[in-house]
């Protein structure tokens, strides 16, 4: 299998060098990768028996061959067998050479300089990663109060637990790696200082009930501007705001705090409630005190009106005939004052004494229910 440059070799027909010819018969110049190879090939056939220039057939290798040919042979299979590395789905490769970052790799097989002169930092870019502040699930939720505690912008404490949804940014998986020194302790810190910008914009009535639901994307949005300026290679997925309460020891005064315009609402509806029956009933009254007024003013006209009638009848009849209707209307009216009387006395001019008028009916009282 040895071969010279004399006798023709495994690339060539006799009278061609290694490399072959070039065009009019000239010698094409090797590449720094052939001349290697050529190099090895050379030393290799120093080391194999019978393989030296000029060598005889019944010559034997040295021990120092011996060794050099087991550490080219160690040293063809740790390139061979270190440089070539998986890459999982979620998973994206970072090449490094003597420490300096040359680039990132896909999922599947990809190669590398072997170690120690080359090594692959695998970096999960699309796991999820949840970071907590406020509060720590570990320890069953307990409240962390020097992260929880914000003021909000009319100068009141509340207590906000939020949780970031976040991953490594696949387009930048080298940022999160080299830029920050400890990067989920950054997105931690980013999210409270801009939870707490946030809550600073809001009233605590705001905060505990109607901002709730437009907070979380500014949230996001603040957070995802921090960290880009920062190059920290992070992609913030969502925020949730867990809770927002007032601190235990106020709860009792916040409660009546928020009861006092529900107490003065139900009684405004009391009040309105209590208006719209009585105000009804009063104008009832008043239109039934107006109608009877108006029927009695009615019914006074007309009987003035009928004795009025009744007078002129009677004053036409006493023109006509004087005595006679003097003694009808004094007959009329002694009839009607004495006709309800049992006894009765009268007075005659020149009678003395008045004598005595007595009823026929007797005087004595009828049992009830008796005709009369």
């Amino acid at each position: 299998m040895s071969w010279n440059n004399q006798g023709g070799g495994p690339w060539r027909s006799p009278g061609q060098g290694p490399w072959g010819q070039g065009p009019g018969g000239a010698q094409q110049p090797p590449s720094d990768f052939e001349e290697w190879l050529r190099r090895l090939q050379e030393g290799l056939r120093g080391l194999t028996p019978g393989g030296g220039r000029g060598g005889g057939a019944g010559g034997g290798g040295s021990p120092a061959r011996l060794i050099l040919l087991v550490a080219l042979i160690a040293l063809v299979a740790w390139f061979a067998l270190g440089s070539f590395y998986t890459v999982q789905p979620n998973e994206v490769g970072l090449n490094l050479v003597f420490g300096r970052y040359t680039g990132k790799t896909a999922a599947g097989l990809n190669t590398n300089w072997p170690w120690p002169i080359g090594t692959v930092i695998k970096v999960p870019v699309f796991d999820q990663q949840i970071t907590e502040v406020g509060y720590s699930s570990e320890t069953g939720g307990g409240d962390i109060l020097a992260e929880s505690q914000m003021l909000t912008g009319d100068q009141n404490i509340v207590n906000v637990h939020s949780r970031v949804i976040w991953q490594i940014d696949p387009a930048h998986p080298e940022d999160f790696v080299f830029n920050i020194l400890n990067p989920r302790e950054t997105v931690k810190a980013v999210a409270e200082s801009v939870t707490r910008e946030v809550v600073g914009l809001k009233t605590i009535d705001g905060v505990l009930t109607t901002d709730r639901t437009s907070m979380e994307p500014d949230i996001q949005k603040r957070m995802q501007s921090v960290l880009n300026d920062y190059h920290a290679g992070v992609m913030v997925l969502q925020v949730q705001l867990q809770s927002v309460d007032v601190p235990a020891q106020v709860v009792s005064a916040y409660r009546d705090l928020t009861a006092a315009p529900q107490d003065k609402q139900r009684a405004i509806n009391d009040a309105y409630s209590y208006a719209n029956k009585v105000v009804p009933e009063a104008k009832g009254a008043a239109s039934r005190i107006l109608n009877d007024a108006e029927a009695y003013k009615s019914q006074t006209i007309l009987d003035a009106q009928g004795q009025t009638q009744r007078y002129n009848y009677i004053s036409a009849q006493y023109k006509l005939a004087p005595g006679v209707t003097r003694e009808r209307m004094y007959l009329e009216t002694m009839e009607r004052v004495l006709g309800g009387m049992s006894k009765t006395i009268l007075d005659a001019p020149g009678a003395s004494p008045p004598v005595p008028y007595l009823a026929l009916e007797p005087s004595t009282e009828k049992p009830a229910g008796a005709p009369k």
